[in-house]
């Protein structure tokens, strides 16, 4: 992920707790794969991005996993520079949010929110496997247990995901519900065919 948009607007991070959520953008196929001592990376010849060589195999399938789920969440808008994100978010009620890329170099990726005093963005710091609001102490496994976190938060902070696409299919409904029923970790015993199980499991999120 390449991005687009001015650094010094991805730099501001309010001391409001509300604001953290950073900004963002690049294109994934340029951010560099793990290679291990002694290995040169092949990319590092082929494009000159702003990404390091990822430290472990780890933080390079953490980072891959969190890319697949990115994708099928419906509301990562990719490479969106900031102004594009705060004027999506400008009519949208308080506590609205949308992923994008991160601006920042060694950051992949950023929230935008509306807020009560408007749009703002924050960084999503990934550090040694786990990801982070930028000012936050608090760390999670997975970028979408970060923001089920925030979502069920009692200060509201995040909402509702702006969608690129309002109305989510049935399928998507249906899997949320289930999730939500019976929790990602009791999908395996739900008595369904391997396909939708598998299906279940594929974004085993509530968002």
């Amino acid at each position: 992920m390449v991005a687009h948009s001015k650094v010094s607007a991805d730099n501001a991070v309010a001391a409001d707790p509300r604001c953290l959520l950073d900004p963002p953008a690049r294109d994934r196929s340029q951010a560099r794969g793990y290679h291990g001592p002694g290995q040169p990376g092949t990319l590092q010849a082929q494009s000159n991005t702003h990404f390091r060589t990822f430290r472990s195999q780890a933080d390079f399938s953490s980072i891959t996993r969190a890319s697949s789920l990115l994708d099928a969440c419906g509301f990562y808008w990719g490479p969106l520079t900031v102004s594009a994100a705060h004027e999506k978010l400008k009519s949208e009620p308080e506590g609205t949010f949308l992923i994008r890329d991160s601006t920042q170099k060694n950051c992949f990726f950023a929230i935008s929110v509306k807020t009560a005093t408007g749009p703002t963005s924050i960084r999503i710091n990934f550090q040694t496997g786990r990801f982070s609001l930028d000012g936050s102490k608090e760390t999670f496994d997975c970028l979408f247990k970060l923001l089920e976190h925030y979502l069920s938060s009692p200060r509201k902070v995040l909402v509702t995901p702006l969608r690129k696409v309002r109305v989510q299919p049935l399928q998507e409904l249906c899997r949320k519900s289930i999730v939500k029923t019976f929790g990602r970790e009791n999908l395996n015993q739900i008595p369904l065919n391997p396909v939708l199980k598998d299906y279940l499991k594929s974004f085993p999120f509530q968002i």
